[in-house]
């Protein structure tokens, strides 16, 4: 993975996230504990500190900074921030060379954070569209791209259903459904 497709989760986000923003965020997002703006500033938190990663090259732990989004501002603001985050990852990635590693629970390469920034965009996208209502499923192509990154023991089937059950946010026939797990974007080859 790389950054056309933390470009392409993105658009798909702001696409179907920027048409409600005038919504009340104040809600639960899906069945997390944030609301809907927290888990949209949580998108751009994670997305900032993947950028600091690549960009830092760390290789024992985080950089020990946050992003502080300001109270008040509205939905609207948060999903620019979203973006904005987005694009420092984008461009870290870019420039990231080919040997590039930094910690994430090991070594991590830019694919790996790629596959990270795309996950947290597409899942938590997936959680605010729950928790206001609104009918949207991520997209095939990169919930696909994700798993065969981030959980290379994914049970076959259609990769939307799947990187939901694997991530505690759907069912699968047949499983129990997850109350936790993990991914694994460190490779030691």
């Amino acid at each position: 993975m790389d950054s056309r497709d933390v470009a392409a989760a993105l658009a798909e986000a702001t696409r179907t996230l920027a048409e409600h923003a005038d919504r009340d965020w104040s809600v639960p997002a899906g069945t997390l504990e944030w609301d809907c703006r927290a888990t949209a500033a949580h998108i751009a938190h994670d997305l900032l500190a993947y950028a600091g990663q690549v960009t830092a090259m760390p290789s024992d732990a985080y950089l020990p900074m946050d992003l502080t989004v300001r109270p008040a501002a509205a939905p609207r603001d948060v999903l620019r921030i979203v973006t904005a985050a987005a694009g420092l990852l984008i461009a870290a990635l870019d420039a990231a060379g080919p040997g590039m590693r930094a910690w994430h629970w090991g070594a991590c390469d830019a694919a790996g954070f790629a596959a990270m920034g795309v996950a947290e965009i597409l899942l938590h996208t997936h959680d605010i569209t729950a928790g206001l209502g609104i009918r949207w499923q991520p997209p095939a192509p990169l919930c696909a791209a994700v798993l065969q990154r981030l959980f290379p023991d994914a049970p076959p089937g259609d990769p939307v259903p799947v990187l939901l059950w694997l991530t505690g946010r759907g069912e699968l026939p047949g499983r129990d459904r997850r109350t936790s797990w993990t991914w694994t974007a460190a490779r030691t080859t």
